[in-house]
Formats: structure tokens, sequence, C-alpha cells
């Protein structure tokens, strides 16, 4: 049996310590290993008890649950902190990420929503932990010994920054020129566009389809809910209803990448433009994060908050990669502004094209099939070469670690 989850609970109402002490104390795989009246006494007490998981309050008098976060992602990095708070503003939710919580919850919660988000929080901590322990500098989950294809994605934000028609003209790309064996995985699961793109039937089957045996532990049968577009390209397509995405667990997302990553060269993520917990369980497995983002004020912003995140969320500075989509839009905000605003260097860009995209769209055709020798379709296959030039890197990384093991027991890992 693996060993129990330890929560530390802080909240300046000693009630509502005992109330979640008590809560907490009916579930086998977590155990109360202490409590704390304040900020200041959490971080003394994680420092001696080395907490899995710590329930921290957002507003309490002496040092309040983002500035003790902040401290603990410092002295104590191995302990995840679940935030709690009355208040569900955005303002609140985005400082306490950026302070380094992995969960947000608005009290009044559900003992159902409190014990997942602690399991869920612990779950991906240990998975990082167990990925600084092996000799991999692609971050997470870079193939279970060595072999595998690459998992892409392709995230924003944003919304409206071309996010899907990127990732689809990417896979055909890879798969037409370069040969490459590649999958696209529609990963915004209650609104995904992916199949009207590619003209797929939007009742096809879909990740929905694989529910039972995601939930049995094994993807046996996950070529059958694969489908081959005429590109070449194959396609896993999101839940064909809303509700449906419910279904579609982090564990299970994670389950489907791996699986996927076995027989692919890459493995092209679309991912929906929020965090949610299945886009941050996309987000940690990926090698790459091609985050995209246009020139617009907005845009802008969103990314340099994004930027943010990722560095709390210890994300490697290679692993996240930016793509500037519409690149010579005559806006009033030049390349260098965004550059500057955002405080790193672009290092992709791609053209706008309106007439190319938008006719290629309505008709159900990739771009880079209809119109391959535009200028937008160019941008794509030379990104499509630059990612799959990574997926070989990424192999030849895990080799040469292969080679620093054997030589000694205390190589860097």
């Amino acid at each position: 049996m693996a060993d129990p989850i330890r929560v530390l609970v802080v909240d300046d109402i000693p009630e509502t310590r005992d109330h979640l002490t008590k809560l907490l104390g009916f579930e086998t795989d977590i155990e109360v290993v202490g409590s704390a009246a304040s900020g200041r006494e959490a971080i003394q007490m994680a420092a001696k008890l080395r907490p899995d998981v710590v329930l921290m309050d957002i507003n309490m008098p002496d040092m309040d649950g983002i500035a003790a976060t902040e401290q603990l992602s410092q002295s104590a990095p191995g302990s995840a902190v679940v935030m709690m708070s009355v208040q569900g503003e955005a303002d609140y939710l985005r400082r306490s990420m950026l302070a380094g919580a992995r969960e947000f919850l608005v009290k009044p919660f559900s003992s159902d929503e409190l014990t997942a988000s602690i399991r869920q929080v612990s779950s991906r901590e240990r998975e990082k932990q167990s990925r600084l322990g092996v000799p991999s500098a692609t971050g997470p989950a870079a193939a279970d010994s060595g072999e595998g294809g690459t998992i892409v994605a392709i995230f924003s934000p944003k919304g409206g920054v071309g996010r899907t028609t990127v990732a689809v003209n990417l896979a055909v790309a890879a798969a037409s020129e370069l040969g490459k064996k590649v999958v696209l995985m529609d990963g915004s699961f209650q609104f995904g566009d992916v199949g009207v793109l590619l003209n797929l039937n939007p009742k096809s089957k879909s990740i929905a389809d694989l529910v039972p045996e995601l939930e049995a532990g094994e993807l046996e049968s996950i070529e059958t809910f694969v489908i081959t577009h005429s590109s070449g390209a194959r396609v896993l397509l999101a839940p064909p209803s809303p509700e449906m995405a419910e279904m579609i667990t982090p564990a299970g997302v994670k389950k489907t990448l791996e699986t996927l990553r076995r027989g692919h060269d890459l493995v092209i993520v679309d991912c929906t433009a929020f965090f949610n917990d299945t886009t941050l369980a996309i987000l940690d497995a990926a090698d790459v994060i091609l985050t995209m983002l246009s020139l617009e004020i907005t845009s802008i912003k969103n990314m340099r908050l994004f930027l943010e995140v990722a560095d709390q969320l210890g994300y490697e500075s290679g692993k996240v990669r930016l793509v500037l989509n519409r690149a010579d839009s005559t806006l009033g905000i030049r390349v260098a502004d965004v550059e500057h605003s955002i405080g790193r260097k672009i290092d992709e860009t791609i053209v706008s094209d309106g007439r190319s995209v938008v006719y290629a769209l309505n008709r159900g055709i990739p771009f880079f099939v209809s119109n391959r020798e535009a200028q937008v379709s160019q941008d794509i296959l030379r990104l499509a070469k630059s990612v799959a030039g990574d997926a070989a890197a990424v192999v030849n990384r895990a080799e040469g670690a292969k080679q620093a093991q054997k030589k000694s027991l205390f190589a860097w890992r």
C-alpha cells in the first residue's frame, strides 16, 4: 500500500481547522500531520513536518496565505499548496498560482471536492519529484525508458489566436511532408474543433469511448478510436457533447498520452485556452509547449502572466516556446515591443494569411494541403521541422543520460 498523503491544515479559525481535520480523518489514504493557526506558524511546521500537501487559508491576520505560500515554495518546495478562500475572484486565483499554489478551492466546498483536490495535487507533485530523479532534460515523462515520441502541447492563455488551426496544420505537415508518425489529440474536451477543421464526422469515435478502459487502467483498444486522416495524420477527437468532458480525468489524460507516445513520433495536443486540471495534466506531460500569442495587448498581457505561472510550476525554460501568430499584422505593436513586454524572445513566427486560412477552414481542408506554397504553410513547415528536430534531440538526450548513469551512480539527474 502506498504511503498516505501527509497534510498540514492552516487556518486562523480553530473550528475550521478541527472540522477539516475530522473530515480528512475518514480517508484511509490521507493523514493530517499537523495544524497551524497562521502563515508564520505554517512555515515553521512545514519545515519540520515536510507535508505532501498544505491546505492553506488565504485570509489570515499576521501573514496571509499568498505570502506564506511564496515562502513555502522556497523553504519547503516538496510541499504542494491547496489554497482555500471565500473569495472566488480571478485575481485571487491568479495571485495564488503565481505564489506557487497548485489548486484553489472556494469555500464552502464539499468533502469530495476537498479530497479530490488533495489527491490530484499530491499525485502531480509526486510525479514531478519522480521526474527530477530520472535522467531527462526534456520535462515530464520523456518516455519510460528513453523510447517513444515527443508530446507537443499547443496552448494559449487567450482564445482567438489560431491555436487549433496551427495544431491541425502542424500535424498534417509533420505527417505528410516529413513522414513522421503523428497523432493529434483534441484536448479541448468541452468544445473541441479539431474534427471540424479536418472535416471529420463530429459523432465519430472519441476519447470519451476510452473512459471504461481508462477507469480499468488499461488502454488495450485505443487504436480502435484513433481516426486516420487523408493526410496521414492520426486523430483522437474530443467528446461529441460538452457534458461528456466531465468523464475525462487528469489521470486518464496522462495514461492516454503515455500510450499514444509509445506508438508515434509526435503526439500533438490542442489544449483549451484556460487552466483546469486536465489542461495542467497535459502541460505537465508535454516535452514541448508551443505557447501562442498575437499582436494584441490582451494576448501579450496573458502571455506574461502564463510565463510567470510556468516558472512557478517548475517548467524548464526550453520546454515553453513562444509562437507569434499573424506576426506581420500592422496593428501598432511590433515584435520587439512584445519581446520587451514579456521579457524574452519570440521563438517562432507565423505570418497572417486570412484568405488562405479562412477559405481552408470553411472547406474542412487544412491550408497546408489546399495552399501548400503559401508563406503561412511554409511557416508551419518550418515549425514542424523544428519540433521534429526536438523529437530527435529528446531521444539523443535520453540515450546520453543512460550512458552518464552507467558511468556514475551519483550522476546528475
